[in-house]
């Protein structure tokens, strides 16, 4: 069985989640305001940053107790067998592999800002190439770019925070707070998720820590406070700007409020948007890592082609994956707007959390003395509320994004019936 180089540390470990997110609080979250106002959006974070907190802690469990390059797929693999791995492992790929193409479009809007001439669609395509050949070099040497670039990225959202507060006006936050009513706060739950999606790529690196237990552990625990911390200081920041309508349907809303404070033309507004960058190349390059690992770990089960199992024989790393990976997310950032892209990666996000809660739930009943280096906490009361908040995000982007769910179950289902109709893989232990 082909296997993966075990040389990630805690401190990677952090650096490889907060990395996977942090795009999220330089773009894409900003769209929530045209459906929910900036209270209407306040309240959906609040929710979701519970329905995290919860859910990390929980899931925890899952990624120290079974530490593989699947993670949910493995777990659903162990817990409820084939049909319950191929929805887990579907809906993950989904998630990331629509979040990748979303902040491949905010880079093309990053460059495009900083030099006009610059088209947004060339300059993705430069991204993914780019980024690609770089996680090709092997995952030690990724995973130190990835922590190089989640520091300047935390720094760069410190000092936006710095400049932006003595701005900050009440006013402006309040300005037509609550449009829609409680209706806008479930239509921007998926937005407020965009904060925090993805964190669970860090199980797709599981094999490849050293020391993977605790290391996993706090790796989870302190990428969660950090970006939670971030993503409310940035998100009342922006609000007390300006009024919320000028920022609501574009992907670069920290330079364009800089530009805003210091005027468009002066130096520090194109150097903070060149320095902005490096949010959305940790999470680009970080999301990369992951959807690579999760296409190997299916293709390693029989459930994709085998081919994607491979792995290069100097720099352990599953090329044709990440070669593969690439190719489908330049597809889906031509044929996508960035809205889309935010919603469906969103819908793939919370039904792995269904999925990953009712596994958690099914082990403990299962598998009572498997060996679990760390323990969800106030069980079984923090999975059940994860769950809860997961399916409540569920029904409403059902409801308020019936074509992009539909979209998302139709795939699911034409996976079902080609599994359906062909030989099962076998299922080995995990």
């Amino acid at each position: 069985m082909s296997e993966l180089k075990k040389a990630l540390s805690p401190v990677h470990v952090w650096a490889i989640g907060v990395g996977l997110v942090i795009s999220g609080e330089y773009f894409g979250w900003n769209l929530g305001w045209g459906v929910a106002g900036t209270l209407g959006l306040l309240i959906a974070t609040l929710i979701i940053t519970v329905l995290y907190f919860t859910f990390i802690f929980s899931f925890t469990e899952l990624t120290t107790a079974i530490p593989n390059a699947g993670g949910p797929f493995a777990y659903a693999l162990k817990a409820f067998g084939s049909w319950g791995a191929i929805i887990a492992g579907y809906a993950t790929l989904i998630e990331f592999l629509f979040a990748t193409p979303a902040i491949a479009l905010a880079l093309g809007s990053y460059m495009h800002f900083l030099y006009p001439s610059i088209d947004v669609i060339p300059a993705a395509i430069t991204g993914y190439i780019v980024f690609t050949l770089i996680n090709l070099l092997g995952i030690q040497e990724a995973a130190w770019f990835s922590l190089i670039m989640t520091i300047l990225a935390i720094a760069e959202l410190l000092l936006f925070i710095g400049v932006a507060a003595p701005h900050f006006q009440m006013s402006n936050f309040l300005h037509n707070p609550f449009p829609f009513g409680w209706a806008g706060v479930f239509a921007a739950l998926p937005f407020a998720i965009w904060l925090f999606v993805c964190l669970e790529g860090i199980a797709m690196v599981a094999e490849e820590v050293k020391d993977e237990k605790w290391a996993l552990a706090k790796g989870y625990i302190s990428a969660l406070l950090t970006l939670a911390l971030l993503a409310l200081a940035v998100m009342i920041s922006v609000g007390g700007i300006t009024s919320w309508e000028q920022l609501s349907t574009i992907d670069y809303p920290l330079p364009e409020s800089i530009g805003l404070i210091l005027g468009q033309n002066n130096p520090l507004t194109k150097l903070f948007a060149s320095v902005g960058l490096f949010g959305l190349i940790a999470s680009f390059h970080g999301i990369i890592i992951s959807y690579s690992r999760q296409m190997f770990a299916l293709a390693r089960q029989g459930y994709l082609p085998a081919s994607l199992a491979k792995v290069s024989s100097k720099r352990q790393v599953p090329y044709v994956a990440l070669l593969v990976g690439a190719g489908l997310g330049i597809l889906a950032l031509l044929l996508l707007d960035t809205s889309k892209l935010v919603i469906l990666s969103t819908i793939g996000a919370v039904v792995v959390y269904v999925v990953s809660m009712l596994t958690l739930f099914r082990l403990r009943k299962t598998e009572p003395g498997m060996n679990r280096p760390f323990k969800a906490p106030f069980y079984p009361y923090f999975p059940a509320i994860a769950f809860a908040l997961a399916l409540l995000a569920l029904l409403a982007m059902v409801y308020f994004y019936s074509l992009l769910t539909l979209l998302f179950f139709g795939g699911l289902l034409l996976i079902l019936l080609i599994y359906r109709f062909q030989k099962k893989p076998t299922q080995s232990s995990l």
